[in-house]
């Protein structure tokens, strides 16, 4: 992750949540080119001919942080989990309506080393892999939450580690659980579907 204007970014981020709008207009153009790169990684692993384009996704992910309650910003890496999150929950929300509409729709499980190495095939179904973070949060809410910064927002380990107020060392061993308890969870989904 780009870590220029870091600084700048969070002092724009705290402003803004203390009310200026005006931080608002000068934070875009500091955090569009890493908000299109985190759309761009999600968009990826979608099935070619999405009928969402990256721009259209950072605009609604752009629409729901302004519309939203304010928020008390820490920082930069706390701004893109949180950005993550919400392009997380606008894809998997699409992708529940679009399974919704078809006739026997439904999601298929992939394996955790598709999902987390975006695999080239753009097939990885975000519905299996945001079902079973859900289930990771139910057991423990923290190493979902890393695998959500780690591999939807795209931050290293020392930026997930302060985004979480925690160690590098808890979040190294978090993602490697996460990842191995994930890996169990879709094994165990598509042997039930075979």
């Amino acid at each position: 992750m780009v870590t220029t204007s870091s600084h700048e970014v969070t002092r724009l981020l705290i402003a803004w949540g203390e009310g200026d709008e005006t931080a608002l207009n000068d934070l875009v153009p500091l955090v569009y080119a890493e908000l299109h790169r985190l759309a761009r990684r999600y968009l990826y692993a979608e099935n070619p001919g999405h009928v969402l384009q990256t721009t259209a996704l950072i605009n609604e992910a752009y629409l729901k942080l302004v519309d939203s309650r304010p928020v008390r910003w820490q920082n930069r890496s706390h701004f893109f989990g949180i950005a993550a999150r919400l392009m997380r929950r606008i894809l998997v929300d699409l992708a529940r309506e679009r399974d919704a509409q078809k006739r026997g729709g439904g999601a298929h499980p992939v394996s955790i080393s598709e999902a987390l190495a975006v695999s080239q095939e753009s097939d990885v179904n975000i519905l299996a892999v945001d079902e079973a973070l859900a289930a990771l949060a139910k057991v423990d809410e923290r190493k979902s939450r890393v695998v959500e910064l780690r591999f939807f927002g795209g931050l290293d380990e020392k930026e997930t580690a302060v985004a979480l107020g925690v160690s590098q060392e808890t979040v190294r061993r978090d993602w490697r659980l996460a990842k191995s308890w994930l890996l169990g969870r879709l094994c165990e989904g598509t042997t039930h579907e075979s």
